[in-house]
């Protein structure tokens, strides 16, 4: 089984933290998320996981208030998704 956890600083005050469990090189379990700083709090933003048994987005507005986005991929899929959308667009996001 392959796991893999890091977190990335994009700018003093947003980051990447990524989380995949990988077994026989298929994608078993993942988590990707961009968070910001306010107020000396990190703070989630958006986040692509698997929780609920299927791939999806979570974003996240400035009172924490939640809304889920079905991505209709596969775990690979969407893990590279995810990884590649905050990567282009954490800008926008923050």
């Amino acid at each position: 089984m392959g796991e893999k956890h890091y977190l990335i600083m994009l700018d003093i005050d947003a980051r990447k933290r990524h989380y995949h469990l990988a077994d026989a090189g298929k994608i078993t379990k993942f988590a990707v998320q961009l968070e910001v700083k306010i107020g000396g709090t990190w703070k989630e933003v958006v986040r692509y996981d698997c929780a609920h048994d299927y791939a999806h987005k979570d974003l996240y507005n400035i009172e924490g208030k939640r809304s889920k986005i079905n991505l209709y991929m596969n775990y690979e899929d969407a893990l590279l998704f995810a990884d590649d959308d905050i990567n282009e667009n954490w800008e926008t996001y923050k």
